[in-house]
């Protein structure tokens, strides 16, 4: 069974998450993306553990869930959080956020009374936690050996295993004994298989892709993921295809360019400051404008740590497939910044009406297909993201990339007043 997984989001009790983020709303978008297995997000708080209870019911035998409600639906949901642990490290301060996954309601309880006496699971839905992230692992892991605990977003420059700010050269030296337990780390947007290819200690992990999202708009909801070809569609199925990093059930993972990423090249946002690692390194990570220190880029910071060429490529792990959102392809076609426009979603509908869902539509699709349904523009645009051929102006300093499709523009544009369209009305759109 071919099961689509994004294993990393968040609920509305979450900072800077939509207020709209619930789980009848996730499910809804989630299967227009194309995914039937998503993340619940936030576990670890009281208030969307209650909304998680009351929404969704256990499916037997397979330790996942669905909608209550909804039974029909072919989403499934796994129970999962992200915690963020802040300790020193031989007199540094580390800062490092990690991804929890587990297989019932019940071991749910007993890692929330555990965690509980490290800092207030209450104040936000991804908790800060005084304690070391070992002492994470081991309280996590004692609870029950079928969960799973990885590094999120391995990259970005604060808050992450080898984030150039607070974090380390080596998840032995951020997991230390408990190292033992871990089978899997995040990429994060800025970064890709193939530039973790670069460490050869990273070749025990498994490389997984997920959203992080904080919105459930299918731009958001499902822009990384996970392909995996099941016997069974159950939690201990998905756990251990990532665990054994095996490419006959973990198949590949959906990639944003890692240049659109907003942490993607070092810079500095306040002087429009961007540079690729080579120029960075001759200001020695200094801003050339304000003589400030730079946000040290994903790509650079691989390069400090990678031992293996540019383009190294592994045989007989999960492969990967570059994607971006398809609303923020048809937005770049249309010109405009934002995906939340008629002119945006009457061509993402018709295309999603005609092909099933999102995916489909980025993955599958031939060109002259897609062009029978939208303007060429939008069906080259679509087939050059899918070719790699599009181009993105790297992001940086918490800007995201800019995409350059390089296509002509639609026949006709709709005037401004006509493209704005209400949040709360979205959802009348399918």
């Amino acid at each position: 069974m071919r099961v689509i997984a994004d294993l990393h989001i968040h609920g509305r009790f979450s900072r800077a998450t939509s207020e709209q983020m619930s789980i009848p709303q996730i499910a809804h978008y989630a299967k227009i993306k194309g995914l039937n297995l998503v993340g619940t997000g936030d576990f670890t708080h009281p208030e969307w553990l209650k909304e998680i209870t009351q929404t969704l019911t256990p499916e037997p035998e397979t330790s996942l869930f669905k909608l209550a409600d909804n039974p029909d639906s072919p989403v499934r949901f796994m129970l999962q959080t992200e915690v963020c642990t802040i300790f020193n490290y031989k007199d540094e301060s580390k800062k490092v956020h990690h991804v929890i996954l587990a297989p019932s309601l019940e071991v749910v309880a007993q890692i929330n009374e555990l965690l509980k006496r490290y800092g207030d699971l209450a104040s936000d839905g991804r908790p800060i936690l005084n304690m070391t992230a070992p002492q994470l692992v081991e309280e996590v892991m004692a609870t029950s050996a079928e969960n799973m605990v990885f590094p999120a977003h391995a990259w970005t420059p604060w808050f992450s295993v080898f984030g150039a700010f607070s974090g380390f050269d080596s998840v032995e030296d951020c997991y230390q004994d408990m190292t033992k337990h871990i089978h899997a780390l995040e990429t994060g947007l800025s970064s890709d298989p193939q530039m973790n290819w670069r460490l050869s200690k990273l070749d025990r992990f498994a490389l997984v892709s997920n959203s992080d999202c904080h919105s459930f708009w299918p731009w958001r909801i499902g822009r990384e993921a996970n392909v995996f070809e099941l016997e069974k569609f159950t939690y201990k199925d998905v756990t251990n295809a990532i665990a054994s990093n095996d490419s006959a059930h973990f198949k590949f993972t959906i990639e944003t360019d890692p240049a659109y990423g907003k942490y993607h090249w070092t810079g500095h946002r306040n002087c429009k400051v961007s540079l690729a690692p080579q120029e960075s390194i001759k200001f020695n990570n200094i801003c050339p404008v304000c003589r400030r220190k730079l946000t040290k880029g994903v790509e650079q910071r691989v390069e400090e740590l990678a031992d293996r060429p540019a383009g190294s490529k592994r045989d007989g792990v999960p492969g990967f497939l570059r994607l971006l959102p398809l609303s923020e392809v048809i937005a770049a076609v249309v010109g405009t910044e934002s995906p939340s426009t008629q002119a945006v979603w009457r061509n993402y509908n018709l295309l999603v009406e005609k092909f099933g869902d999102e995916y489909k539509v980025l993955i599958d699709a031939p060109l002259d297909e897609l062009a029978s349904v939208v303007d060429a523009p939008f069906a080259q645009a679509i087939v050059k993201v899918r070719g790699g051929t599009a181009k993105v102006t790297p992001g940086y300093d918490g800007v995201y990339g800019q995409l350059d499709l390089d296509v002509d523009a639609p026949a006709v544009k709709p005037k401004p007043a006509q493209v704005r369209v209400q949040q709360k009305n979205m959802t009348d759109f399918w």
